[in-house]
């Protein structure tokens, strides 16, 4: 089993000898279980529980920061940037365990509808000593981001999505195929993957092609325009199938990669009817929070598989981390404690959430 340690100090002369190697951040492999109560006699489910990727903050961003901290710290970057909505869990885990390796962190954030849950998000990462840009749209994060860039600060794409973080779920894909050849699961016809940035289910169909599996992954989508994030997906997906070695590699990613937007509702961190039912039940039947930006429409569209009877064996994989949120908290200010452009990065955007409803 791997076991999660920290990056080398900055003084490390070793450090430049590892360029190509990630840093190993998570306990793996995490494991595959079987929900009885919601699997029918035509058709099984599943779940990869990558919510336990780490002890303090787990999820899907784990494995994409292992090799996007270890890309920075080996071309010298003491400073990193990335950019998110305000809750966005990529940012917090990049200021977590982008801070433990070293590193000096800033995230430009842009408006979300307002939940707990966000401003939770929100004041962990002040907390945790992020230094944040807010931004009133993603045009102006654009602009903002790139002027951090020319700063000095080391670019980290958001959601880690670039050929370099989706090359995490390529290893995440083999630690699934070595699972099944053991007998933990079924090879899965489908693996239903919510689809932010794109960069985790691009890299699970491209690892999927290279060990072989027919698995097909189904994207959820999450944000929109949905045009745009598919075809990010699919050029992420055929890189890192090149990357892996595989032959007629956006032949095999297209065959293994299909996307489902029916889930989206009004659109990025808006709650739908579906999710709302899904985050019950997986609660209820398999001890499991949802996030109304993510995982709910995920799960939702991989209930819809089983009770459509789509496919005889169906993999959900579970993307947000379940670690408490207390120990990110210690320390934190309060919400009324923010900086007030800061928090109304929340506030905007639950009023956009009235005007959409």
């Amino acid at each position: 089993m791997r076991t999660s340690h920290l990056a080398p100090p900055p003084d490390n002369p070793q450090w430049s000898c590892r360029r190509s190697l990630p840093l190993v951040l998570g306990r793996y492999p995490t494991p595959v279980v079987r929900v009885d109560s919601l699997s029918t006699s035509e058709s099984d489910f599943w779940v990869k529980r990558d919510d336990l990727t780490h002890s303090v903050y787990g999820g899907n961003k784990v494995r994409k920061l292992e090799r996007l901290i270890a890309d920075a710290r080996a071309r010298g970057a003491t400073r990193v940037v990335t950019l998110g909505a305000a809750g966005s869990h990529h940012v917090l885990a990049t200021t977590y365990f982008g801070k433990r390796a070293g590193l000096d962190v800033e995230a430009v954030l842009v408006p979300q509808p307002s939940t707990p849950h966000v401003l939770d998000v929100l004041r962990a990462d002040v907390g945790l000593g992020l230094r944040a840009f807010p931004a009133s749209s993603w045009s102006a994060a654009t602009i903002a981001f790139a002027l951090r860039v020319a700063s000095g600060a080391w670019p980290v794409t958001v959601g880690g999505s670039n050929v370099s973080g989706s090359m995490g779920y390529v290893d995440g894909a083999r630690e699934l195929a070595a699972q099944v050849r053991r007998g933990d699961l079924p090879e899965p016809d489908v693996c239903v993957v919510a689809l932010g940035s794109g960069g985790t289910a691009a890299g699970l169909a491209a690892g999927f092609a290279a060990t072989g599996l027919k698995t097909r992954v189904v994207g959820v989508c999450v944000s929109s325009p949905e045009w745009v994030v598919r075809l990010v997906a699919l050029f992420l997906a055929r890189a890192c199938a090149r990357r892996a070695g595989v032959e007629g590699a956006f032949a095999a990613v297209r065959a293994r990669l299909s996307f489902d937007g029916r889930f989206l509702g009004a659109g990025y961190g808006h709650p739908t009817d579906a999710g709302n039912e899904a985050t019950a039940w997986a609660r209820d039947c398999a001890n499991l929070t949802l996030d109304p930006t993510y995982t709910a429409k995920a799960f939702a569209s991989a209930l819809w598989q089983v009770r459509a009877r789509q496919a005889r064996h169906v993999l959900y994989w579970h993307t947000l981390s379940s670690a408490p949120m207390a120990p990110l908290l210690a320390g934190a200010p309060e919400v009324r404690d923010l900086d007030p452009a800061l928090a109304s990065l929340a506030k905007v955007a639950r009023s956009k959430r009235k005007e959409v409803g």
